[in-house]
């Protein structure tokens, strides 16, 4: 079926961007859910913040968010920005799993300390080191229960600040298959002597890492008269946490050959409070610099099969990349087919609806557009056929009524 007109289209994609997945419950903008799961290993019920995008017959990659309740709201709407606004696709729509807190110092550090060296508290670190049994709870507990409920693709991403950094190092060294993409944001490198970074520089010496991103975000945490050059020979505790960050910055950049993809940025004017929003935003654009679909104004008056022949290529690779099948919008390239139809640019046209049916073959509308290339065509014999595959998916006025059209023509 014929789609809407151009300015139509950039209306209705307005629209979406602006409401993304929120749906208007008793005078509220709700963009997710509280969902809760029984921990056995963790001992506890523990609640997750979820939002799901909007789209039937869709699944998505899922992104794993500690500190999840701090957070969610700038994530879910800086991917949902990406991934829809104005058609412009940056990156994929996601999942977004929010874990909240219990025990924070428990959950997201990897050994137990008796003194906080920064602090020197003893309170404050008195359930540390519980992070193997935390992550124990995300690969056996959670991700099941969170893939057993909502649309998941395979591709995950694990994002965490500061002590969620950490975390997220912890993970990435000791276990290494459970993410795709690892986001550490001004991790706290320096718990217990530095331990954890000693053991991620020996895994990154003697661990092939093809198919793993991490992206490392450094906040500006130093004192005023201090900078980058000049704090690696600093040896007070006041710089400790940067200086354990910048020393795994060193150990990422110093082993290209274990296939890794990285990128770590400093960002001098961001603290440590500020840094998630930023280094989420570049992190996200480097994990999916693949993911944009450059088009030209040659695409759109080119009269060939190139420009569907380009769709079809790009989302290959898509595929490729991430793992599993993804395909391009049914209704955008339905609204390419109806354009170059009406610019008579019957080739064109004909391999953006072949491209339709290839992809939903469970649409009843992509059959009765290809039809309608036949009957621009004058192809009755093949129109009466498409018109005849959408009806028998659904029953619909429209197709019925050129499917009549046209055998009634015949008699």
């Amino acid at each position: 079926m014929q789609s809407t007109s151009l300015f139509q289209r950039l209306l209705l994609l307005l629209f979406v961007a602006v409401s993304f997945a929120a749906n208007a419950q008793d005078n509220k903008v709700v963009i997710g859910t509280i969902d809760s799961v029984q921990s056995n290993i963790l001992g506890e019920q523990r609640k997750v913040w979820v939002y799901v995008p909007d789209g039937a017959n869709q699944k998505y990659p899922v992104v794993y968010l500690l500190d999840g309740d701090a957070h969610f709201y700038s994530v879910v709407g800086m991917i949902q920005q990406l991934s829809s606004v104005n058609g412009n696709m940056m990156c994929p729509k996601m999942i977004v799993v929010g874990i909240p807190n219990t025990d924070r110092t428990r959950d997201l550090t990897p050994t137990h300390m008796d003194i906080d060296p920064m602090m020197n508290d003893s309170a404050f670190v008195r359930t540390s080191g519980g992070g193997e049994n935390f992550i124990s709870f995300m690969e056996k507990e959670l991700m099941p229960f969170i893939e057993s409920k909502y649309p998941t693709a395979p591709y995950k991403m694990l994002i965490g600040h500061s002590f969620g950094g950490l975390a997220v190092m912890q993970t990435f060294t000791h276990h290494n298959s459970l993410f795709n993409a690892y986001l550490s944001i001004d991790p706290s490198m320096w718990w217990d002597n530095q331990k954890l970074l000693k053991e991620t520089k020996t895994f990154l010496k003697n661990t092939k890492l093809d198919g793993k991103s991490l992206f490392l975000g450094i906040a500006n945490t130093m004192e005023e008269g201090m900078d980058i050059k000049k704090v690696t020979k600093d040896t007070s505790k006041e710089t400790d946490h940067i200086r354990a960050i910048l020393a795994l910055q060193k150990a990422l950049e110093s082993n290209k050959q274990n296939g890794l993809k990285y990128r770590g940025k400093y960002y001098a004017d961001d603290t440590h409070g500020s840094a998630p929003l930023i280094t989420t935003y570049d992190a996200l654009r480097y994990f999916f610099d693949f993911y944009p679909m450059k088009i030209s104004f040659k695409d759109f008056m080119d009269s060939t099969a190139l420009f569907p022949d380009k769709y079809r290529n790009h989302f290959a690779n898509l595929s490729q990349k991430m793992g599993y099948p993804i395909k391009p919008d049914e209704w955008e390239i339905n609204y390419f087919g109806y354009e170059a139809l009406k610019a008579k640019h019957y080739k064109k046209a004909e391999n953006f609806f072949k491209l339709n049916v290839d992809n939903h073959p469970e649409s009843f509308n992509v059959y009765d557009s290809y039809g309608d290339y036949f009957i621009a065509i004058g192809d009755q014999a093949n129109a009466v056929i498409q018109l005849k595959k959408a009806l028998s998916l659904k029953e619909n006025e429209g197709s019925r009524k050129k499917l009549e059209e046209l055998e009634t023509a015949k008699k």
